[in-house]
């Protein structure tokens, strides 16, 4: 909470996060002092109208008074025995003013709709610190595990690392570990917001709050309950969060100075016109001013709703570090994306086999897999698990730069990249790979070319619908790879990108984000990992994949924690809306104090009229703000797209080069 608010109790600081946010509106104490004001006003204004005494209607407009100044009275003269003015400070004088000049009634009537605004505001930042703080809900409250053979019931909290955890069917997984056996399709939805089930086998990761489904698991524990990917991810945002965004610091610059601005006003108002006039009215209206005047709706309109949408974003699968990550989100009009594991995933497959001489295409990955079988090559992966069996090779020696070469059953057999070895016949099918943004490599059995096989990391199968939404929203879309220029024009024309930056090493990546940043604001979108020095640098760095990726966490402003690529204009998206609902409120709080300040200072409203308007809109300013964490359904799935099946196809129905790359 903004200091020039002075709204907000010395209690509800970043411990008071840990406490029990409380859940319906009476479990605020500020809502149930003014219920209990509302109650004695109420019995007050009674008693006036039954005739009842001047002194039990005082006395009980005084009770009021006291129970309604409860909520901000004892913040305030904290704050002021350290030398901070808020908008407490303000309401504290109106109220003893009031008292002073006789109105005990609309000094009670004052604090009554105060206490509403604070109880409100505290009860909207309390809902959603509690829907980030629900993730952590999402572990179960027991784990199953083998010890010394047999199965017990724990606490996860007594989980320790290396641990095998036992989850059934329907179980959710207590903390983060590795598959050792079993397979199943687990529900990630709460935690990435996925809405279908990933599949997962043995070596497969596995994250806190995930729902097994129809598979038994065994699964070795790689962190504990207090250091899993929750409790990290609720860690960092609940830190994250007193960072303020452009919003809010300009909130603070209308605020601040406003508060002993008013001050001033309201004492030169009541100097002047008791040298005028009558002292008691001038005073009286100094006052009314003085409330008229109060900043509170401007210097909370932009925390809440930046509170409300960091919340609801974990419920999208998008994590936000703060006001400053959510406002400069919400600003971006260039969106500058990785190629490997952000367009693509960073898994190389075999998407096309091309064959000579009457030798099949599992002939030709046979050969290629058994020279592979030791390698430690990035292909060597994508071939091996294309293949269907793995003979064994002898003497194969590695050259650097060019392949591998052995021998099979006593024949010499090579692997190499096209220029090593000849196509020959099969020249036009490895300039149609190569063109497609794959990597060709040959394969020759006792001195004869038997194959070309083509081996690309694919695009994600949401990549061109995700380009096509960016593009529609107006924002410019660039890519930034360290693969050679070919290989990236292929896949960006895929894509639907039009601006290519290719053979990057990482500091060519962060100077190229300066110089868009210096044309408009930013977003650099990549694994966290090599690309941290764009992230950096960026206006607004975003990390795809984050539940698995500590370093994009650690690095980037905004972190998408599932694998789809949608969720960034999803995030987009939500960000543009919860900066317009910020700009909403700030506009409508500096239109309350313009409009009601005059009425004022003429005497055309009375300080429980200012009151009522000046409280009545602050409450639609923290309705408003919520609104900000209203959140549309998770994505879903997407049919095929243009793809890998695409390449394949054209490639096996022997398309030309131009074909290919149509």
């Amino acid at each position: 909470m903004s200091d020039a608010c002075g709204c907000g109790d010395d209690r509800k600081t970043a411990e008071g996060a840990e406490e029990r946010a409380p859940e319906k509106l009476w479990e605020v104490g500020e809502l149930r002092a003014a219920t209990v004001a509302g109650v004695l006003l109420l019995a007050g204004l009674t008693a006036g109208w039954s005739g009842a005494s001047d002194t039990v209607v005082t006395a009980l407009n005084a009770l009021a008074l006291v129970v309604g100044t409860w909520s901000f009275l004892p913040s305030t003269l904290r704050r002021l025995a350290k030398g901070r003015v808020g908008v407490g400070t303000l309401m504290t004088i109106a109220a003893v003013g009031a008292v002073v000049l006789g109105e005990v009634g609309e000094a009670a009537m004052l604090a009554f709709l105060y206490s509403i605004s604070e109880g409100l505001e505290e009860y909207s930042l309390a809902r959603t610190r509690r829907g980030l703080r629900a993730l952590l809900n999402l572990v179960p409250e027991r784990a199953t595990v083998l010890r010394e053979g047999t199965e017990q019931t724990i606490a996860p909290a007594e989980l320790r690392i290396g641990d095998t955890m036992v989850v059934r069917p329907g179980e959710r997984i207590a903390t983060d570990g590795t598959i050792r056996t079993g397979r199943t399709a687990l529900d990630v939805s709460a935690i990435t917001g996925e809405s279908v089930p990933v599949e997962a086998g043995p070596g497969s990761e596995v994250y806190a709050g995930a729902i097994n489904g129809t598979g038994a698991l065994e699964v070795e524990v790689t962190s504990t309950a207090e250091d899993n990917s929750l409790a990290r991810i609720v860690r960092i945002v609940e830190a994250e969060q007193a960072r303020k965004g452009a919003g809010q610091r300009l909130a603070d610059k209308i605020a601040k100075p406003l508060v002993p601005g008013i001050m001033a006003a309201a004492a030169l108002i009541a100097l002047t016109g008791s040298l005028l006039g009558d002292p008691a009215t001038w005073i009286e209206r100094a006052l009314v001013v003085l409330v008229a005047a109060s900043p509170c709706a401007l210097a909370i309109s932009v925390p809440v709703t930046v509170v409300a949408a960091v919340g609801a974003a974990s419920k999208l699968g998008v994590l936000v570090k703060g006001g400053a990550a959510l406002e400069a989100l919400g600003a971006v009009r260039t969106v500058a994306l990785d190629k490997t594991g952000t367009l693509t995933h960073n898994r190389p497959t075999v998407v096309h086999v091309a064959t000579l001489d009457g030798h099949s295409r599992d002939t030709v990955l046979a050969v290629a897999a058994a020279l592979e079988a030791r390698s430690e090559h990035p292909l060597a992966k994508a071939i091996l698990a294309a293949a269907p069996e793995v003979p064994t090779a002898t003497d194969v020696e590695a050259v650097t730069g060019a392949g591998l070469t052995g021998h099979l059953d006593g024949r010499p057999v090579r692997l190499r990249r096209p220029g090593w070895i000849e196509p020959g016949p099969l020249s036009e099918d490895v300039t149609a790979m190569q063109n497609t943004g794959a990597t060709a490599v040959l394969v020759e059995d006792d001195a004869t070319v038997i194959g070309a096989i083509a081996v690309r990391d694919e695009l994600r199968p949401e990549a061109h619908e995700v380009i096509d939404r960016l593009h529609a929203r107006g924002l410019t879309v660039v890519m930034l790879t360290g693969d050679n220029e070919r290989t990236a024009q292929a896949l960006a024309a895929e894509a639907g990108i039009d601006t290519v930056h290719a053979d990057l090493r990482p500091e060519d990546k962060a100077r190229i984000i300066g110089e868009l940043r210096r044309q408009q604001p930013t977003a650099m979108v990549g694994d966290g990992v090599n690309d941290a020095p764009a992230l950096a640098t960026a206006d607004l760095g975003i990390a795809m994949g984050a539940m698995g990726t500590d370093v994009a966490i650690e690095t980037a402003d905004v972190a998408l924690m599932g694998e789809d690529l949608r969720h960034l204009p999803q995030a987009l998206d939500h960000a543009r809306r919860a900066r317009r609902i910020m700009l909403q409120n700030v506009g409508l709080s500096l239109a309350v104090i313009l409009g009601l300040m005059p009425l004022a200072l003429l005497g055309i409203l009375g300080l429980a009229a200012v009151v009522a308007i000046h409280e009545l809109a602050e409450i639609v300013i923290i309705g408003n703000g919520v609104r900000a964490g209203r959140t549309k359904p998770a994505i879903s799935r997407l049919s095929p797209e243009p793809g890998a099946g695409d390449l394949h196809r054209h490639l096996e129905e022997g398309d030309t080069k131009q074909q290919a790359l149509a």
